[in-house]
């Protein structure tokens, strides 16, 4: 099969940019130095053109995962000319097609499938999209956003006003304008897209796959230091409308933490979130899958996988009652419907469902360990 012709322009610009970022950049750091002041600017631009993908053009634009003020999205607007990947709207529509046929390598833009070159950078550097590119009416409701239209209308405006009025700004701030753009220009461009560029690619193949295993994405706490929280990606493959990929209290993700924060200030609204109940099912199913596919290799393992089934069918049941006696308490919390001794008791009979199905979970993860254990011995 014939190669689609190579797009020179995107080949020469990622060539050049990283070729200038491992030359250029050490040299004038030996040889006039960098200080704590280029450093500090430095790292403040990587988040705002990485959060402005994570943000901006990923959580809120391509998953509609929060409602964000106009004045936070021209923020977004500006700061993805910045990252330079493209407008809001093409971004957008290509990440829900990525979504909607994830792996299929025809279909999907950056498919995983097809190698780690192909979905980390291949995909960008030759014509695939062909007469395709520029068909946005998986995005119609990006098309009526105003701010989406206007960056997507002035894009190459936008990026060169961005990614040479900042670093340029800055210099004449710091009195250093070569260094800045070297650093806080081409430095943190060709960074910030290759820590989104392994979204594409590392997070498909390297980490553990917790909530499914129907796809190739993969959490991994190590990607997610790089890419504002995103490295959480199984999770977010499965339930992609949730504002959070990292959903734990100490996972890293400050795209989280910053759409969190905004809507303490009145700047983002209708925050989603998935329910505990299906996030655990999908945990519990995965596990169930795998070790019936270890299980189902063995002989006489036909009581092992009913006394699988069975509890799986407790845990489920044990989850859904404390399930609802928990959407009962945030209810009364809210409306204040009880008499106090009415919530007590409703309280105390949330924590000992609490305490049944936490048990109950031990037993199920301590019986998958066993049965697995037993059958690779």
């Amino acid at each position: 099969m014939k190669k689609p012709p190579l797009l020179w322009t995107n080949v020469l610009f990622f060539s050049l940019s990283f070729l200038a970022a491992i030359t250029l950049v050490p040299w004038y750091g030996f040889e006039y130095g960098y200080t704590a002041t280029h450093w500090i600017a430095f790292v403040g631009c990587m988040f705002y053109a990485g959060m402005s993908i994570t943000a901006g053009y990923h959580r809120l634009w391509a998953h509609k995962a929060y409602d964000a003020h106009p004045a936070i999205q021209v923020f977004f607007a500006f700061g993805g000319a910045f990252a330079l990947q493209n407008s809001a709207l093409h971004w957008s529509s290509d990440h829900r097609i990525h979504h909607g046929q994830v792996d299929d390598p025809i279909k999907d833009p950056y498919a995983a499938t097809r190698g780690f070159w192909y979905s980390h950078i291949g995909w960008m550097l030759r014509d695939y999209q062909g007469e395709s590119y520029g068909d946005y009416s998986n995005a119609r409701d990006l098309q009526r956003n105003k701010i989406v239209m206007w960056q997507h209308k002035h894009y190459l405006k936008l990026v060169l006003l961005t990614n040479i009025g900042i670093p340029l700004a800055l210099g004449l701030m710091l009195g250093d304008v070569l260094g800045m753009l070297l650093l806080a220009g081409v430095l943190r461009l060709v960074l910030s897209q290759h820590f989104t560029f392994f979204i594409n690619s590392l997070a498909h193949i390297w980490g553990k796959r917790p909530y499914t295993e129907k796809n190739t994405a993969r959490d991994n706490g190590f990607l997610a230091l790089l890419t504002y929280g995103e490295g959480y990606h199984n999770f977010h493959h499965i339930f992609a409308s949730d504002y959070r990929n990292g959903i734990r209290w100490y996972h890293y993700d400050p795209t989280k933490w910053m759409i969190r924060g905004l809507s303490y200030l009145g700047l983002a609204s209708k925050l989603k979130r998935t329910p505990v109940e299906r996030i655990e099912k999908a945990k519990a199913e995965t596990l169930l899958n795998k070790t019936k596919v270890t299980l189902a290799k063995l002989p006489l393992a036909q009581d092992k996988l009913t006394l699988l089934q069975q509890e799986y069918d407790l845990l489920l049941k044990k989850l859904q009652h404390f399930c609802a006696v928990q959407k009962q308490v945030l209810e009364t919390k809210k409306h204040a419907m009880l008499e106090q001794c009415e919530q007590s008791a409703l309280l105390k009979q949330y924590q000992e469902l609490e305490q049944a199905w936490q048990a109950q979970k031990q037993a199920w993860l301590a019986l998958n360990s066993r049965l697995l254990k037993g059958a690779t011995s």
